[in-house]
């Protein structure tokens, strides 16, 4: 766990049953830090409910042994796939969370109330600013989010609201 890089995209390989602390247990472990690694679980001594629960807390696919190489490199393979996938999401999230940290807090209530779907008149009057004022914030909501569409920056907010809901 000390040597742990997260921002690298890679699988975790665990054995139900290893020294110390057993796979389900790391798996745990590595949930509750927020590792999106994908998990392998290779097992001698499958049964169904350790397959259940090893899914359930987030394991990539189930392995019994004794296994065919091939097979454990394609599941890795793919793994690693989804490893890249997950870490280009994050680092995408992170890009629309800091520009969203760049707005004032005024472009902020602008942008809730653009995604609500509301009119620039609408806006003003709730916010009790100028229709052009309106126009101005809504510009600078725009350039600094860098959206090229009130639709993308829909997407936007569903995402960080998203994420908000299911940190891992």
């Amino acid at each position: 766990m000390d040597a742990f890089e997260p921002d690298l995209p890679g699988c975790i390989l665990l054995d139900i049953r290893m020294p110390g602390m057993s796979g389900l247990e790391l798996q745990a472990e590595l949930n509750r830090r927020g590792v999106v690694l994908p998990v392998v679980m290779i097992t001698a001594h499958a049964d169904v409910p350790i397959a259940i629960q090893a899914m359930r807390e987030g394991a990539y696919e189930f392995i019994e042994k004794p296994f065919d190489n091939r097979h454990l490199i394609g599941v890795v393979e793919r793994a690693f796939g989804i490893s890249e996938e997950r870490l280009r999401s994050r680092a995408e999230l992170d890009s629309i969370r800091s520009r969203y940290r760049t707005l004032s807090a005024r472009e902020a209530q602008v942008l809730e109330a653009m995604v609500d779907g509301r009119l620039n008149k609408q806006i003003a009057f709730d916010l009790g600013i100028s229709q052009r004022t309106v126009e101005v914030h809504r510009s600078n909501v725009m350039e600094k989010m860098h959206a090229r569409s009130l639709a993308e920056l829909v997407r936007m907010t569903i995402r960080m609201g998203e994420q908000e809901d299911n940190p891992a």
